[in-house]
């Protein structure tokens, strides 16, 4: 199977498995080895008491990203260690883009960055994560 088939079909598979992803409405907008793009629209239960998005949503976001591309090249992946920095407030209507890009791949560890911006895009949080990868293969 050719490597774009293999992270559309690995994707799809962990997404339907992921019922938290889909609470959070996140949409598929682009995969690729080693690459994710999600959106999600934040709703009003998603605030915090600031009236503003808890940091959980933009970071979930972000992990999600972070998870489908780290398991797009058909390996089991898992994280290993995460950050955020979050960099503008986010609000109930706003459409939050995350954007998961493979920095590093070796047999074992992968590093990724992923950059969640706004409607507007204006970047509102940066997230890097490292995976460990199993050596485990998806049964796609």
């Amino acid at each position: 199977m050719d490597p774009q088939t293999l992270a559309q079909r690995v994707v799809a598979k962990m997404y339907d498995h992921d019922p938290f992803s889909r609470w959070l409405g996140v949409e598929r907008m682009a995969v690729a080895p080693g690459h994710c793009v999600l959106r999600m629209t934040v709703r009003q239960e998603m605030l915090n008491g600031f009236a503003i998005a808890h940091g959980g949503v933009a970071y979930s976001l972000a992990d999600s990203a972070l998870a489908f591309a780290a398991n797009s090249h058909g390996v089991q992946a898992v994280s290993m260690e995460t950050s955020i920095t979050h960099t503008r407030p986010v609000h109930a209507g706003d459409t939050l883009t995350a954007t998961a890009t493979e920095r590093n791949r070796s047999a074992r560890f992968a590093t990724y960055e992923v950059c969640v911006t706004d409607q507007r895009e204006r970047i509102v949080a940066l997230f890097k994560g490292t995976v460990f990868r199993t050596g485990e293969n998806w049964a796609v």
